[in-house]
């Protein structure tokens, strides 16, 4: 019969390993020396935008990350850990992170994963940066309406253009005496 300690082990680790299989991306931060009630914030921060940090031992983290073949990550679980999965738009939660981690110093960005890359904290930081992907959506969209725009100016002012020509050209008709 397995001890109850290693039990635990075996079911935290199968969590990391589903949920980094569910992810579209994940990260490393460390958090030693933030009180409970910060951390407790920070989660409920992260759950709005459809993420959630998941703290375990270091070695339950390494061998969850070795057996999925993640040994680049590996490198970054030293210390207190936690995991940051994204379910869906990772720009937002790389946003609630770098405010957090602005206003608390003790947390900091160690590395992780995205779209099956490996990424650091410049790369968060790039990320958090970056504007909402509503915003990029309607500046695509401007984009791409800003020439049909314009070529739809040019052709309505020839086209006034024409319809002056003809009102005056009318206009000097219709002052003529008839003879």
């Amino acid at each position: 019969m397995k001890k109850l300690g290693r039990i635990f082990k075996e079911a935290s680790q199968e969590i990391i390993k589903n949920r980094l299989k569910e992810s579209s991306a994940f990260l490393v931060v460390k958090y030693s020396g933030l009180s409970s009630p910060d951390l407790t914030v920070l989660r409920q921060a992260l759950k709005g935008a459809r993420a959630g940090m998941f703290v375990v031992k270091n070695t339950v983290a390494r061998r969850a990350l070795k057996d999925i073949g993640l040994e680049d990550i590996v490198q970054y679980i030293e210390g207190p850990c936690g995991f940051v999965f994204m379910r869906e738009e990772p720009v937002g939660v790389s946003k609630i992170l770098y405010t957090f981690a602005k206003e608390h110093e003790l947390l900091q960005f160690a590395g992780g994963m995205f779209n099956n890359r490996p990424i650091d904290k410049k790369d968060v930081e790039f990320m958090a940066k970056l504007p909402s992907r509503d915003v990029l959506i309607a500046q695509v969209v401007g984009g791409i309406k800003s020439p049909i725009t314009g070529l739809v100016f040019v052709l309505s002012g020839n086209l006034r253009k024409l319809v002056s020509c003809l009102d005056q050209i009318a206009k000097k008709k219709s002052s003529r005496p008839e003879v």
